[in-house]
């Protein structure tokens, strides 16, 4: 079969399961295994990010030893280098090869000397998955040194079904349903050693970790912890470029629960320190601002629909925004349509109630939950 017929088949593929209302995983499994038809790689790293401080919070991993995860953490958060994910998601072009960043000369990335030939890695094809200048998830694919390297045709493959990919990793935010199980309540507390290994895990911090491990499973921490702790080393080491990213990310569970991962540094003698990443679910205000932008709206439909989540009526908002109330309409007309809800009480319960409404009543037992649905 012709290729350029095989990779347009591809692409339509590709395009459709972004739009078919998958899961997260589910998505990022069959893209990549229909990818890899027309761009073939030898391991991959596929993740999604918090859009507001870009830090991993699930990851599909193939093909690429645990060895070498610190010390790609280490060149990501830490390190000057060419393509890294930060720089990608802010640029002209959001795909790009390490062979072509470097013209064809590796050994001038820190992370081809240090890594990836060691390893028997040559050239990596990297993407930052964005909707508009919004990323939501990060693409690394990687060839080995016998390979040739990622051809101009292939890059502009990944960066044709990038903004698709990006639309479906925003889109499974929406659609990810809390199930029954839904985990522990408590804050959890892991504290990693010096190698980013787990020193100490609390009890809630066990039960939240097998909520935000990785795809497969592996024995090193979650990236998303990891991705903290980097990003709070990089803090400290005041890294030109990442200073107003947070050492903070929200996620969500396998079960649909939203959490908050934030990272510190332990004090005191008996902390010597640690760095501890805290797990604690979110509470709806920091969810809110992700889930609008899930839905794709423009600055002043958000403007709006964030006054209807703190209960404001079209009154105050005419007199917030100074707007006419026509014009307050045809925003949440837009808000309306555009998450599917048919008025404000079904969209302030789209927002929160699939996070929280559950917990209240798994609280509250069976007669008070039948007399919370009646209302």
């Amino acid at each position: 079969m012709n290729h350029g017929i095989a990779a347009r088949r591809t692409e339509q593929i590709i395009m459709r399961l972004c739009h078919a209302g998958l899961d997260s995983h589910t998505l990022r499994v069959e893209a990549l295994r229909h990818l890899r038809k027309v761009v073939p790689v030898d391991a991959a790293f596929f993740a999604t990010v918090d859009p507001a401080t870009l830090l991993f919070t699930g990851s599909l991993v193939e093909e690429i030893p645990e060895s070498v995860t610190p010390a790609f953490l280490a060149n990501e958060f830490l390190q000057d280098d060419v393509t890294k994910f930060v720089y990608l998601a802010r640029a002209a072009r959001p795909v790009q090869s390490l062979y072509k960043a470097t013209q064809d000369e590796p050994e001038r990335s820190q992370r081809y000397r240090d890594i990836l030939a060691p390893i028997g890695f040559g050239d990596e094809l990297r993407a930052a998955l964005r909707s508009g200048s919004v990323t939501w998830g990060v693409m690394c694919l990687h060839r080995e040194q016998a390979s040739s390297g990622f051809t101009a045709a292939e890059a502009a493959f990944l960066e044709r079904i990038a903004p698709h990919l990006a639309v479906g990793l925003r889109t499974a935010l929406r659609i990810e349903e809390t199930t029954a199980d839904m985990g522990p309540d408590a804050p959890g507390l892991v504290v990693l050693a010096n190698d980013l290994s787990i020193a100490a895990v609390t009890a809630p911090a066990e039960q939240w970790l097998s909520e935000v491990s990785d795809w497969p499973r592996r024995s090193e921490p979650p990236q998303a912890v990891l991705a903290v702790a980097a990003r709070l080393m990089a803090l400290e080491h005041a890294r030109e470029g990442v200073l107003a990213l947070l050492p903070r990310a929200r996620m969500q569970t396998r079960s649909g629960r939203w959490l908050i991962l934030h990272a510190s540094r332990l004090s005191g003698p008996s902390g010597s320190g640690q760095i501890a990443v805290i797990l604690e679910p979110a509470a709806p205000a920091e969810v809110a601002p992700l889930m609008l932008q899930a839905y794709g709206l423009t600055d002043r439909e958000a403007q709006v629909a964030q006054m209807v989540l703190h209960g404001l009526s079209t009154s105050e908002i005419v007199a917030s925004l100074s707007i006419a109330a026509l014009t307050v309409q045809q925003h949440l007309k837009a808000v309306f349509d555009k998450s599917g809800a048919r008025s404000r009480r079904e969209f302030v319960a789209q927002v929160f109630a699939q996070q929280y409404l559950p917990r209240v009543l798994e609280r509250s037992g069976p007669a008070s939950a039948e007399g919370t649905t009646r209302t």
